[in-house]
């Protein structure tokens, strides 16, 4: 079957029915079982369908597949993955083995509740062969359901599902169409943040870069990338916590500049540690770097120059966060989805300058509606001291717009000051403790030159 054919939900059930060498099991729990609907209604679905099975009680989910996991999770994932396909083994590979590719898809989904209180996410995982009696193969997948209704996410799943099937088994030439075959028809219906591969199919495929490319695709609004161990759906790392967010480029990667973004970092996490009631826990940091041009109108960079930011971000102890757009309010949209404390930035005055500087013309009401949006209730920014030689570098000869003084040779958020009207909007962010000034440094370097 040729690999660019765009084929609709249907005419890719149907042509996995039709293929007299794929046979397979469904396992769904959570979202009813639209993905082996699919299969069952197009025709022909005794050439593919071997078992459909639903554990929707936890009882029955805890026999099958053992206890001691929650049932929307990685490890219930691998749990129901090992489980059924060890079974579609014993029981048909010595009559079918020699001449079927064995599958196996499975899921776990927590879909919109009635009172639409839960996060609407899930997993995803399907094993193959590439050929009869082959090694086995899996792709998984963390999904994240935007539709606003439960009806509307069992459809988008469905689609999904059928989507991962057809391309494990017939388009894996490259990991850039295999992820644009996945979400095909569902694109801004469903977010792909978390992917992960094993097996022979996948052995030139990288899971960093299988990330960076949802991101690049837009099928990701944010990866996460921790410092210890491998990557993460960032759900996992931000749910219910209090959050420091450092953004920025982070091109210079030297161990001068390495210091200073650590230094920022950690000064911000023991200044909201501060302000919160609760001392036995700290927050949680993250670098984030934007996958786009901090320029307007230049390229986004290289996936290799990506990679060797968030590996030297990570080599300093900094978990990261990948992010599709560099805007800070899409940043506060985005980490309240899985938390309603505190959110913190922490911004150099280089970077606070872009903020009040950049005319946001994605927005119908450009930078006023910009504002509103960053500072949402539960966050705050954290200007971080500059002195005074780099800013005058950061910020072009010929521009009028900002005045300072300077204490020592460094400069702080609140003797920054801006030209009017716009300099009235800075000056009550200060006033009202949206934007907090930061101490300078104790131990101040000459060139510190903060992101």
């Amino acid at each position: 079957m040729a690999a660019a054919e765009k084929l609709d939900t249907h005419q890719k059930a149907l042509n996995v029915n039709l293929d007299p060498t794929t046979f397979g099991s469904f396992a769904e729990i959570g979202a009813g079982q639209e993905v082996v609907r699919w299969f069952l209604v197009v025709g022909g679905a005794s050439g593919t369908v071997a078992k459909s099975i639903s554990a929707y009680d936890k009882e029955v989910s805890d026999d099958l597949y053992g206890r001691g996991s929650r049932y929307v999770s990685r490890e219930r994932l691998d749990a129901m993955l090992q489980s059924e396909w060890a079974q579609l083994l014993s029981q048909l590979a010595k009559t079918r083995g020699s001449q079927t590719r064995f599958f196996c898809f499975v899921d776990t989904i927590s879909a919109r509740n009635y009172a639409g209180t839960n996060l609407a996410h899930g997993w995803v995982a399907m094993r193959f062969q590439e050929q009869p009696e082959g090694e086995p193969n899996d792709v998984l997948l963390h999904i994240n359901m935007r539709d606003p209704s439960n009806v509307l996410q069992q459809e988008a799943i469905g689609v999904l599902g059928v989507n991962l099937i057809y391309a494990a088994l017939y388009q894996l030439q490259s990991k850039e169409s295999f992820l644009e075959n996945v979400a095909q028809d569902v694109e801004k219906r469903i977010e792909i943040d978390y992917v992960d591969v094993h097996g022979r199919a996948f052995q030139s495929w990288e899971q960093r870069a299988l990330l960076l490319e949802a991101v690049r695709a837009e099928l990701a609004q944010a990866v996460c990338f921790p410092s210890n161990g491998s990557p993460l759906p960032p759900m996992e790392v931000l749910h219910k916590k209090a959050v420091v967010l450092a953004p920025g480029s982070f091109e210079h990667l030297d161990p001068h500049h390495a210091t200073i973004h650590e230094r920022m970092l950690a000064a911000a996490i023991e200044q909201l540690r501060g302000e919160t009631a609760e001392q036995t826990l700290a927050p949680a940091g993250f670098f984030c770097l934007p996958a786009t041009s901090p320029v307007p109108g230049d390229p986004p960079p290289a996936n290799e120059e990506l990679l060797e930011r968030i590996d030297a971000l990570r080599a300093r102890g900094g978990d990261v966060l990948l992010f599709r757009e560099q805007e800070l309010y899409t940043m506060t949209e985005y980490v309240n989805r899985y938390t309603g404390e505190h959110v913190r930035f922490v911004v150099g005055l280089s970077l606070l300058i872009r903020v009040f500087e950049d005319r946001y013309i994605k927005l119908a009401g450009r930078f006023l509606e910009a504002l509103s949006r960053l500072f949402a209730e539960n966050v705050r920014i954290y200007a971080y001291p500059m002195t005074s030689q780099d800013l005058r570098q950061t910020i072009k000869t010929d521009s009028t717009d900002w005045e300072w003084t300077e204490t020592d040779g460094w400069v702080s958020a609140e003797q920054l000051r801006l030209r009017q009207p716009v300099g009235l909007l800075y000056e009550y962010a200060l006033a009202s403790n949206f934007l907090i000034p930061m101490q300078i440094p104790a131990t101040p370097s000459a060139n510190a030159q903060a992101p």
